[in-house]
């Protein structure tokens, strides 16, 4: 066999030494000459109809521009699936920190001071934060005429056939919380026109391309004449796929025609970046009473916030994985995204996956217990092998070595020597 060059070695990685010795250029580190410095202004209610004046806020001395909507040549809207983000908000703000203005001064001390100077009046209206009453006819809408934004299906046999034929049902409901991601390298950023008229951004992104068609269409420029400069990424884990100060940096370069520079504090980037989807699951799960999966049903609630980002692909997922590693004959699984005036999710590690291990691992846990049956033996009776077929109809062709890693767990855990059963457990 042919000696692998990377699979098996001690690979170096490219960027490491520079990290280790602090010469890697993060976005924050980079300065130009003649930099004006850009702060946003951001909503202070979840659902409100706005009314915008900046004029005191431009006649303080060092404030070179204040961006609002009107300023966004361009389309003033963005988003990676559905374009429901405004650039700037124009009439309406849909959650805690939503970004009304963009302040460009000549310093970063001047722009702090001209953000209290812009006049923001808000009309509260109607707001809806729990994803449940927001599926209702007569909740508040975020956008549009429902906050259901999307639904998935599945359905494999006959379930209720299935559960008449179980021996022991487990039924319950489980709720995960959002998450931060809290990478260590808050937002930042610079745009300058290089000479040749290229609209160039430099930011830390996961999505250098999708990053410059946006730009391109806010901007309302040819995607050629964007350019986005990805430096050093101090963390992102999902957090970085959405649009934050991308296009704001690319305006405020354009329209003043100097580079601009945007940091954010810690407090700024909890407020501009996605979170990780909240998750409401309803599960029931039967078997026989020799602890053969026999039947699954679940329903699934994601709280997307005000925004819809990867909503779609994290519910989706959510909803194949929610019936476990694990073959069951009958499964019917609904998975919903749902829009609520909360702070929005989107991608972070594990797209959907992540959370629905909470509900069906404590349901085979339960089930263990009420017959009696010892956590490992009851895996290792419903686990996937090569071959098993799984709630979405697939064929496992390869690579699915469960089996082997839970025996290797059990080896070290001794999870069946211990196991006593019942309330012991």
């Amino acid at each position: 066999m042919k000696k692998l060059k990377v699979v098996g070695n001690n690979i170096i990685r490219v960027d490491g030494l520079s990290k280790v010795t602090g010469k890697a250029a993060y976005p924050a580190d980079i300065y130009m000459d003649n930099m004006l410095y850009g702060k946003t202004l951001r909503s202070e209610k979840p659902h409100a109809n706005i009314e915008i004046d900046v004029t005191e806020a431009e006649k303080l001395d060092g404030v070179v521009k204040v961006l609002t909507y009107k300023d966004v040549p361009g389309h003033n809207e963005h988003g990676v699936l559905f374009k429901d983000h405004e650039v700037l908000c124009e009439k309406r703000v849909r959650r805690i920190g939503d970004p009304i203005a963009f302040v460009v001064a000549e310093s970063d001390k001047i722009a702090k001071k001209a953000l209290k100077l812009v006049d923001v009046k808000y009309e509260e209206i109607p707001a809806v934060f729990d994803p449940v009453e927001a599926m209702k006819d007569d909740a508040p809408k975020v956008h549009g005429d429902s906050n259901i934004i999307y639904h998935y299906k599945i359905r494999k046999g006959d379930i209720d056939h299935a559960f008449e034929k179980c021996d022991v049902i487990v039924e319950n409901e489980y709720k995960t919380q959002m998450a931060e991601h809290v990478f260590l390298q808050p937002e930042a950023g610079v745009a300058y026109i290089d000479d040749d008229g290229t609209i160039v951004v430099v930011a830390a992104t996961q999505y250098p391309h999708f990053d410059q068609l946006e730009v391109s269409e806010a901007m309302g420029v040819d995607i050629e004449n964007i350019r986005i400069i990805n430096p050093a990424v101090g963390g992102a884990f999902g957090g970085r796929e959405d649009i934050t100060l991308q296009i704001h940096l690319a305006m405020a370069a354009k329209i003043t025609g100097r580079p601009v520079k945007t940091v954010y504090s810690r407090e700024e980037s909890f407020q501009a970046h996605s979170k990780r989807h909240p998750m409401t699951m309803k599960c029931k799960t039967g078997a026989d009473k020799d602890g053969n999966l026999v039947a699954f049903e679940a329903e699934i609630i994601g709280d997307t916030g005000a925004y819809a980002s990867w909503a779609i692909n994290v519910l989706r997922k959510a909803g194949v994985h929610i019936s476990g590693p694990y073959e069951i004959p009958n499964v019917k699984v609904d998975s919903y995204a749902v829009y609520t005036n909360n702070p929005f999710a989107g991608a972070m590690r594990g797209f959907g996956a992540t959370q629905v291990p909470v509900a069906h691992e404590q349901q085979m846990d339960i089930l263990a217990e009420k017959l009696n049956i010892d956590p490992v033996t009851i895996r290792m009776k419903n686990m996937f092998r090569l071959g098993s077929e799984t709630a979405t109809g697939q064929i496992l062709e390869e690579s699915v070595p469960l089996d082997r890693c839970l025996e290797e767990v059990e080896k070290k855990m001794k999870i069946k020597e211990n196991y006593t059963g019942g309330d012991n457990q």
